[in-house]
């Protein structure tokens, strides 16, 4: 066959070359390949009568198909479906393994129809296959008439059928047998349920009752017969719930309303008066029959009572009863359509002949039946104390419980109570106070009361009213109160003396002088203010001269007080706003300087006012000699030398000048509104670092592996003294000398032979100083980088340099020469932080310093 196709697919070719190849075939014939048929047991071969339950997993290798070529070629697998069929198989080529890849769902397709083919690359097999899918228990049962309602009459007989219940369930065998069950929330169900049949029906002996239970909900449970699904037993099941209405029948009697039933007959009633009504209802309320009265007994001829309504009249006249009290027999019957009597009720109607209650409860006063009663009194009253001016009366003329009533008091608040609040016939009236603080004349100045008497037990409630005015005095009990508890102002500084600062204001709800409120303050920061003591307004004194950069806050005490000293306080918080009202100052000291190619040198100028931004300073260069050689740093005032200048040989090619000595003029700017500079001229030395040369050299290189060791003296006062000496000339205070404790990490030597030594730390703890030590260093040089005097320390301060501890371990400092540096003392203590100090060569000395130009004693 193999050979056929060639042909046919080379009619093109020569007639040779189809000679040929006819004999290539005849002589190398070629067999297909098949597959192993090995029966619907086997899990490898064709696949033939193959089954696959439904809940194998997706994935699942679930066959092999399996074959061989007769002449040995290997062979490769294929699988195909019919276009527009769920491709449910997977195929290896090579070894065979068929894998499930969809789900599978016996209740949608219970057979799958594909191909499968084998080839040895020349021939193909192909084979259809038909895989038949088993089930498994997967679908629980569906009810096909649930939920549901059911309307049953009430008179239903027990044991009749009342509904059919219905489920499916699309398993086969026994996962698709169906079986009801009855889940009822009640106590006890009237309901039972046929197991295979499904039909409901109501218990044996049991009954409905419309006037018990209208609605009764009945859970349905259908479960299957159970099965095996993925490898375990399970049985499934389903519930709905069918809703039973019970329909009202005929069965239940007629119900009076409202009993028990009291009538009362009185002095003036007539015949043909109505006395009371009776009403009953059919206990079947949906569907009620017409009801019908009688009187049963106990009438005694002298009552009658209207058939359809229920209305008792009296027949004779009070005065011919014989009896003060009726118990009637009421009858209510209900009536059908037809006009037959059917289910009836009885009950009872007491009748009683009473005195006329005729007179209801009345107030009198001094002169007589009043309404009205006024008084006039102080706010405030004690409480227990009784109103005197109020003079009231109250009477009922009737008798008896026709007589009794109460008396009530209705008004703002629970101020006053009155008593006595239960009265047979007559009683004086007596008010007393309860609640004396809402008793105000300042909320209110009058107030209006309604007494109220009401009779108790009488039918008709007869009550009357009458009105209590009561007009209120004004006492002093109010204290000035202010709107705030503090008040907050601003007043620019330099304001002129009787500048308005604050206004403040306190009240005082009581009328006339005790209203009147007076202001005063007092306080420590009220030196320099005054206020006015009718209006509360809060002026600067005179004389007074306001700076922020003297004192910027003040805070003082305001009294408001009544005319019997009645008073209250607040706190008042003035802020001196500051203002530009002044410039920035250069330090002079800071004039010269001598820089170090590579390191920077500051200046600083101090602007003396209060706040930002009016003291923040901006520096600038505004000119220089030579021209384009520095930059400032606008914030910190560092001047340091454009990045190319890096020696002096480049320093020489700007200048011939042989000192190096450059002028900068340089600006210091605030930041306030107006804005204020100053300008100063800085001239700046240039200079060289080198290399440490001497004796010194490598004794301050070994300080910086060890960096906390001793500084021993190298020098002395006048003859090489030891530190411990405390007896020599030169030590004529009698304190200690000690070295310094110091950390050295780097030392360099300038072209000029200037010594720096830089991360100098000094600790003064001489533990046998009673109280300060004196401090001597020979020389120290004009032109410091970082150990410089505080331009804005006070004067007093200035008098110990270095007075505050942290002040030289996070800010540079200058220190010049010609301040008296050589005599200064500080407090035992005193840490002087890290510094930098330069120290020049001793007077006359032509060569670099050594070991014995560093004088430091203690």
């Amino acid at each position: 066959m193999l050979c056929f196709i060639r042909m046919k697919n080379s009619m093109g070719i020569q007639f040779s070359s189809f000679l040929l190849l006819a004999h290539f075939c005849f002589a190398q014939a070629d067999y297909a390949p098949y597959f192993y048929d090995n029966g619907p047991s086997s899990n490898n071969g064709n696949m033939a009568m193959f089954n696959l339950s439904e809940d194998t997993p997706k994935g699942t290798q679930i066959y092999v198909l399996n074959g061989t070529d007769p002449e040995g070629q290997p062979v490769k697998y294929g699988m195909t479906f019919e276009p527009g069929y769920k491709e449910y198989f997977r195929v290896h080529p090579k070894s065979g393994a068929v894998t499930l890849i969809e789900e599978l769902d016996r209740e949608a397709q219970d057979d799958i129809e594909f191909f499968v083919s084998i080839s040895d690359g020349l021939n193909k097999v192909v084979e259809k296959v038909s895989v038949i899918v088993t089930d498994a228990n997967d679908e629980r049962p569906q009810f096909q008439n649930m939920p549901s309602i059911v309307d049953v009459p009430e008179n239903t007989t027990s044991g009749s059928s009342i509904y059919k219940v219905q489920a499916v369930d699309r398993d086969i065998g026994s996962g698709g047998s169906v079986t009801y069950f009855l889940q009822s929330s009640e106590p006890s169900t009237k309901f039972a349920i046929d197991h295979h049949s499904g039909v409901l029906r109501i218990k044996p002996g049991e009954a409905l009752d419309y006037e018990k239970f209208r609605t009764h909900f009945i859970t349905v449970v259908a479960k299957d017969g159970g099965g095996v699904y993925k490898g375990k037993q399970q049985v499934m099941s389903s519930s709905a719930t069918l809703t039973i209405n019970v329909i009202d029948t005929q069965d239940t009697p007629p119900e009076f309303v409202g009993t028990p039933y009291f009538g009362y007959v009185y002095e003036v009633s007539s015949p043909g008066s109505e006395i009371f009504t009776v009403i009953a209802k059919d206990g079947d309320m949906d569907n009620p029959n017409p009801i019908i009265y009688s009187l049963e007994s106990g009438a005694d001829g002298v009552f009658a009572i209207n058939k359809t309504s229920g209305c008792i009249t009296l027949k004779v006249y009070p005065a011919d009863l014989r009896r003060e009290v009726f118990n009637i027999k009421v009858k209510a019957s209900e009536v059908s359509p037809e006009g037959k009597r059917l289910d009836f009720a009885v009950t009872t109607v007491t009748i009683k002949v009473v005195d006329l209650n005729n007179h209801p409860p009345t107030f009198f006063g001094e002169n007589g039946p009043q309404n009205v009663f006024e008084l006039t009194m102080y706010e405030h009253p004690p409480v227990g104390e009784f109103l005197r001016g109020l003079k009231i009366t109250v009477n009922d003329s009737d008798q008896g419980s026709n007589a009794k009533f109460h008396l009530r008091l209705v008004g703002p608040g629970r101020m006053l109570r009155v008593v006595p609040q239960t009265v047979l016939n007559e009683a004086q009236v007596t008010v007393l106070v309860e609640d004396s603080a809402a008793m105000d004349f300042e909320k209110s100045q009058f107030l209006t009361f309604k007494l109220l008497a009401i009779e108790i037990d009488t039918p008709e409630r007869f009550s009357a009213t009458a009105d209590i005015i009561i007009h209120l005095l004004d006492t002093n009990d109010n204290t000035p109160k202010f709107t705030s508890d503090f008040y907050i102002a601003r007043i620019p500084e330099n304001s002129p003396g009787g500048s308005n600062v604050v206004s403040v204001t306190a009240t005082d709800p009581d009328s006339g002088l005790w209203g009147v409120v007076r202001y005063s303050i007092y306080g420590s920061g009220a030196d320099l203010f005054l206020i006015q003591a009718d209006s509360g307004i809060i002026y600067t004194q005179p004389w007074a001269s306001l700076d922020a950069e003297v004192k910027s806050k003040y805070n003082f005490y305001v009294k408001a007080e009544d005319t019997e000293g009645k008073y209250s306080l607040a706190e008042v918080f003035v802020t001196i706003m500051d203002l530009n009202d002044h410039s920035p100052e250069f330090n002079e000291n800071s004039l010269e300087k001598t820089m170090v190619i590579g390191a920077p040198v500051k200046i600083e100028a101090i602007d003396e006012d209060a706040e930002e931004p009016n003291n923040v300073i901006e520096y600038s260069i505004m000119k220089a000699d030579p021209d384009n050689i520095f930059d400032i740093d606008a914030d910190t005032g560092e001047i340091k030398l454009k990045p190319y200048i890096k020696s002096m040989d480049i320093v020489q090619n700007i200048t011939n000048q042989k000192d190096c000595t450059w002028s900068v003029v340089v600006q210091a700017k605030d930041r306030g509104s107006p804005s204020f500079s100053t300008t100063t001229v800085i001239k700046i030395d240039i200079t060289e670092a080198t290399q440490l040369k001497g004796p010194l050299t490598s004794f301050l290189l070994k300080k910086t592996s060890s960096p906390t060791r001793s500084f021993p003296p190298v020098a002395s006062y006048a003859g090489s003294v030891n530190p411990g000496d405390k007896t020599t000339s030169s030590n004529r205070s009698g304190m200690d000398r000690r070295s310094l404790q110091q950390t050295i990490s780097t030392v360099t030597i300038t072209s000029k032979c200037v010594l720096i030594i830089e991360g100098l730390r000094c600790l003064l703890t001489p533990p046998s100083c009673p109280r300060r030590c004196q401090v001597t260093i020979d020389t120290v040089t004009a032109s410091g980088r970082y150990l410089q005097f505080p331009p804005r320390w006070p004067p007093r301060q200035r008098e110990n340099l270095i007075g505050v501890k942290t002040i030289l371990s996070t800010q540079h400092w200058f220190l010049s020469s010609n301040l008296d540096w050589s005599r200064r003392t500080w407090p035992t203590g005193t840490d002087f932080g890290e510094m930098h100090v330069e120290i020049p060569v001793l007077s006359g000395e032509k060569t670099c310093p050594s070991a014995n130009s560093l004088s430091c004693f203690f």
